[in-house]
């Protein structure tokens, strides 16, 4: 298939597979007249690129996998390589989720504080007047 099929079938442009092309992740074969040509194993590699790129893989992340693939596994995450992105990446989520949750107790206990302050306020000290359009 020529380089817009494989785009469009990919969910992607072909720009996209110029990109990967040009790093070394997606390899055309040239027609006779000079075009590019892919199969159903370059479309394989896109949708696995694609598929963890939207889990938040960085493009160079992807290589493994890919790598993987054209050693003729079926999926690109068997290889020792690739399970050691997973791994690494799994580390990554964990210290983000942390630091979420630690954000999130800090934005927690703010709100206490605050809806504890807002039932001693002073009278002049509350929005009524937003409410009345006097302001």
């Amino acid at each position: 298939m020529r380089i817009g099929e494989l785009a469009k079938r990919a969910g992607t442009s072909t720009r996209t597979l110029r990109y990967y092309e040009s790093r070394g992740l997606l390899t055309a074969r040239r027609t006779g007249n000079g075009y590019r040509d892919y199969d159903e194993d370059d479309l394989r590699l896109l949708l696995q690129i694609r598929t963890l790129q939207d889990f938040g893989f960085d493009l160079e992340d992807t290589r493994p996998f890919v790598d993987c693939l054209r050693d003729g596994h079926p999926a690109g995450d068997s290889c020792p390589a690739s399970l050691a992105v997973y791994r690494r990446k799994l580390a990554e989520l964990d210290g983000l989720i942390g630091r979420l949750a630690d954000v999130r107790e800090q934005v927690a206990h703010q709100l206490a504080a605050a809806e504890e302050a807002a039932g001693q306020a002073q009278p002049g000290c509350e929005m009524t007047g937003w409410e009345r359009g006097t302001r």
